[in-house]
């Protein structure tokens, strides 16, 4: 039998530089500690929850008020000219089940940030070899070794993530040891948190943090909730929890986790139970997140740009034919039916998608007649994507498929977030072919503010797209929207049927036509009623 007293680690003698936040005795974050003395009280086991960048369901928290908070992240802050403001990088580092992951969840629903990412080292471990599998399955192979971590993929994934880009993490599986086949796609956010046991190892990725926080629990308390956690949710017996702890984790500590709480701007005792020391952290961080200049209200306002007299020259309006007028006639006309508003719709799409692969490069070829003459031709230089944003959309993507045979799809879900008033992206599905020099058609009905728009054109381009490969198509769009979208990115190709002069005090289109989506899907209406009223009252809401 195993004294559980023989498995504590010894207190560091180092001195310690870093602010000691503790609740028991009333110190703040001005006042610094020495030595510090490991608390007398024992907080009881807490249940380790799967890290966030383990598992790709588990992307949201949901705060004691009820309020979401998304995980995956999202671009970052942009400014007014469109360019990635860095994120906010926390590192937080501590012993195995110290409660890292579980302070960091706590910063996050106290600093009621709608965006953050989360990113765990547990997603990190190297992939194993068949001898070493057998090691695992055995408690034989020592997990908490920096060998075992693979370091240059983390580093690569984190900067990244710090230059606002998408990233994919593996997926890892403590209970087969083995990453799974497709990974979690991620992106930097307002504040991204990076948390693990060997959190401060590597100097250059430690020079990446910005707060260093170091998570110092009593090593009884880790070693009841790994027996806990590993017995309950990775299937190990207590004797090979206790060996491996002996041989590979004690040591592990001793030795590379411990001498790095020296290196920490701040020391939390007790992890997640010292509520007092969590809200010395937060207030620590948003001081921090003032320091660089980070105002919420202002950051996540729209940046409106004033119109010029004329339209920029990236902006392609179709010519106000009689058979475009005639078209819009009907789109715009709230006594016309579905079915023929679908008709029309779908019909002014196909002229809209005709115009848009002028826009394409073409090259020179020479074809053979049935005659055998070689003549000379055109032919379109590069693939085609189709990237809608939702709902109203996706409308749009069976005329691009009936101009484009061989043109791959793909979704973008953004919303309004109706307190700050700022786009947020909840959902993508992207074909894999954007990367491949393929150029993108993005596709919505009409553009308003045109926040949505720059916001899917921000995920593009996080996705490797080159501005210049992306063309933004629309039936209608406002002056204020184009100016706003050409001052941010200048290089983006706009395609649109009519510009519509006016926005009114509630950002929608004037004279606009109505509730496009519910139109189209004959949604939120009955055609016999006065439901009509409601639909043209709320133009715009689809963008």
């Amino acid at each position: 039998m195993v004294d559980s007293g023989d498995l504590a680690e010894q207190p560091t003698s180092a001195t310690m530089a870093a602010v000691y936040i503790d609740n028991s005795n009333g110190s703040s974050l001005n006042e610094r500690a020495s030595t510090p003395s490991s608390p007398t009280e024992t907080p009881s086991p807490r249940r380790r929850l799967r890290t966030i960048s383990g598992s790709r369901e588990r992307h949201l928290l949901s705060t004691k008020e009820g309020k979401r908070i998304y995980t995956k992240g999202r671009p970052p802050w942009y400014d007014p000219a469109g360019n990635s403001k860095q994120p906010f990088l926390i590192g937080i580092c501590g012993g195995s089940a110290s409660g890292k992951t579980t302070v960091a969840e706590l910063i996050v629903e106290q600093l009621d940030l709608p965006w953050v990412t989360i990113l765990s080292m547990d997603s990190f471990y190297k992939v194993l070899s068949p001898e070493e599998h057998e090691l695992a399955a055995r408690s034989e192979y020592n997990f908490d070794h920096p060998d075992a971590f693979d370091f240059d993929l983390l580093l690569s994934c984190l900067k990244r993530l710090k230059e606002g880009k998408s990233v994919e993490v593996p997926v890892y599986s403590f209970v087969t040891h083995s990453r799974e086949k497709t990974g979690k796609m991620m992106y930097g956010a307002d504040i991204l948190i990076f948390e693990g046991i060997l959190a401060f190892h590597k100097e250059e990725i430690f020079k990446m943090m910005d707060l260093t926080i170091f998570v110092d629990t009593d090593a009884d308390t880790r070693l009841c909730r790994r027996l806990k956690r590993d017995i309950e949710e990775r299937g190990r017996d207590i004797n090979g929890v206790l060996d491996q702890y002996l041989r590979f984790v004690k040591p592990a500590f001793d030795r590379f986790i411990a001498v790095d709480m020296k290196k920490a701007d701040l020391l939390l005792p007790r992890g997640g139970d010292n509520s007092n020391g969590v809200g010395l952290l937060y207030n620590q961080i948003q001081s921090e997140l003032s320091k660089r200049g980070y105002d919420r209200d202002h950051v996540q306002r729209m940046h409106m740009v004033k119109p010029e007299n004329t339209l920029p020259p990236t902006v392609t309006p179709l010519p106000p034919n009689s058979q475009v007028k005639g078209l819009l006639t009907f789109i715009r006309d709230r006594d016309t039916d579905r079915d023929r508003f679908i008709f029309h719709a779908d019909r002014l799409f196909r002229i809209l998608f005709t115009e848009t692969l002028n826009h394409m490069p073409y090259e020179s070829t020479q074809i053979e007649l049935e005659n055998g003459e070689i003549i000379e031709g055109r032919r379109r230089a590069t693939a085609v994507c189709g990237v809608a944003i939702m709902r109203a959309g996706e409308t749009m993507e069976q005329s691009l498929k009936q101009e484009v045979k061989d043109c791959k799809m793909g979704q973008l879900l953004i919303q309004t977030n109706r307190e700050s008033g700022t786009p947020e992206l909840f959902h993508f599905r992207l074909p894999a072919e954007i990367k491949n020099d393929h150029h993108i058609v993005l596709m919505d009905v009409n553009i308003c503010t045109g926040g949505a728009a720059v916001m899917a054109i921000r995920v593009l381009l996080d996705h490797e797209v080159p501005e210049e490969n992306i063309v933004l198509v629309s039936l209608l769009m406002s002056e204020q929207g184009i100016a706003n979208i050409a001052y941010a990115y200048p290089k983006v190709r706009l395609v649109v049927a009519e510009v519509d002069p006016i926005l009114n005090e509630q950002g929608f289109l004037q004279p606009g036509m109505g509730n496009f989506g519910d139109r189209y899907y004959g949604t939120g209406y009955d055609e016999d009623d006065e439901g009509m009223d409601e639909i043209f009252a709320d133009d715009g809401s689809d963008s």
